[in-house]
């Protein structure tokens, strides 16, 4: 039987999904207008898309400790209307004939950093809403809508942009903010401020998430893991792309196919996740999904052209995100069940910032490997060290940081 998770949840749940399609149905737009509307050339587009990343990352830093002991549903709000506000700048200025390439990037900024602050909001404010047994449900339930979000959104934002112009999916994207804070202003309902621990907000507040991770075993090793992983899953994508629009002669629509059709997979494993934990439990779930995760991409490196080297990249796709389906989910409930309410917002924003500095990082760092040694060499090692990385978050469990002062003045008695 599909379980309920209450009216509450059901608005929350909507306003997900509406945010999560904008985003993929504006999918590469800001790229497409650098080019076409301003006619920016290969280091722009590739300024555009890392410093967006890791500037908005520095803006979101301080504000996870000013957001952990204020009430979680406002801060969404607030940031869904900045990112509305942001976006909605771009097509007004382009029909103003006054887009420019630095008003692209300081929107970047902003919708990276509204986005870090949102995504951590939102799991502060998942963990009180439901109890923890709903938690494993729920994240499914997100986890298939980004899936779905994935297939659809792509396909008809690069129609409207065909028919309309590069700016129509940024218009859609901000739409989907606009419906997300609506739809979280219908949750209503009390929500109690946060009991705040401790002093007022201090410098060393900044690394807090960080200093509780680090000294936690499992979360330290799920940490290290997941940014290696996922950084080096999505760093070799634009060289992917070269490749197989390029040399290999694939028309965008097969390249488009080869990713979208695999989507299906994360449908399945997200539903199939519950089902999963309850025969086998959370530990062995996430040790077989995430070694499962790791042994495809090596796969990317082999592509050839015509039918069977398309149907290739169909099946290593398909193989990850099935195995990422699972994964996701399980791991999301896993880390907010091992966070402490007043730890949340900082737990969470220190991990997405690692993950998006890490994310773009490695997306140059794997540019410069793909001009230096050629696109196939480049993905070849990234799917090996991808494999490595399960021994490498081993290995930096085993070397526990020293635990932090405690900030309690009965820590610091002398016995």
């Amino acid at each position: 039987m599909r379980e309920r998770l209450g009216r509450r949840f059901g608005w929350l749940w909507a306003a997900y999904a509406v945010s999560t399609f904008g985003t993929r149905f504006a999918l590469n737009a800001f790229t497409l207008i650098a080019i076409v509307a301003l006619e920016a050339g290969p280091a722009e587009v590739s300024l555009l898309a890392a410093a967006g990343l890791v500037a908005g990352a520095v803006v979101a830093l301080p504000l996870g400790p000013w957001v952990e002991f204020r009430r979680k549903r406002p801060v969404m709000i607030g940031m869904d209307l900045i990112r509305f506000a942001a976006m909605l700048s771009v097509p007004a200025a382009y029909l103003a004939g006054r887009l420019s390439f630095a008003q692209l990037l300081v929107v970047s900024v902003v919708s990276a950093a509204a986005d870090i602050t949102f995504q951590a909001a939102s799991g502060a404010y998942l963990k009180a809403l439901l109890p923890p047994a709903d938690l494993l449900v729920a994240n499914g339930r997100f986890e298939s809508t980004n899936w779905t979000a994935t297939v659809l959104g792509p396909p008809l934002g690069a129609a409207a942009i065909g028919w309309f112009g590069p700016v129509a999916a940024v218009l859609g994207n901000a739409a989907g903010y606009l419906l997300s804070a609506l739809g979280i202003r219908a949750i209503g309902g009390g929500e109690p401020p946060p009991a705040r621990t401790g002093g007022p907000p201090r410098g060393r507040d900044l690394v807090e998430g960080w200093r509780f991770i680090l000294t936690h075993l499992k979360l330290r090793r799920l940490f290290v893991d997941t940014v290696l992983v996922n950084g080096l899953i999505l760093a070799p994508q634009p060289v992917l792309a070269v490749l197989m629009l390029g040399e290999l002669g694939f028309a965008p629509w097969q390249y488009s196919l080869a990713f979208a059709v695999p989507c299906v997979g994360g449908l399945l494993g997200s539903r199939l996740s519950r089902r999963l934990v309850a025969r086998f439990g959370h530990d062995r779930v996430l040790r077989t999904a995430g070694l499962l995760r790791v042994c495809w991409p090596v796969g990317l490196a082999f592509v050839h052209p015509g039918p069977t080297g398309l149907l290739l990249v169909i099946v290593v796709e398909l193989g990850l995100i099935t195995s990422m389906g699972v994964f996701n989910p399980v791991f999301a409930t896993y880390r907010l069940g091992q966070v402490p309410a007043d730890r949340v917002m900082r737990t969470l924003s220190a991990w997405s910032v690692t993950a998006k500095i890490t994310t773009a990082a490695l997306t140059a760092l794997w540019g410069a490997l793909a001009a230096a040694t050629g696109p196939r060499t480049a993905l070849a090692l990234a799917g090996l060290l991808i494999l490595a990385t399960p021994a490498i978050a081993r290995r930096a469990a085993r070397h526990r940081p020293r635990a932090p002062r405690s900030s309690c003045p009965a820590g610091r008695i002398r016995r």
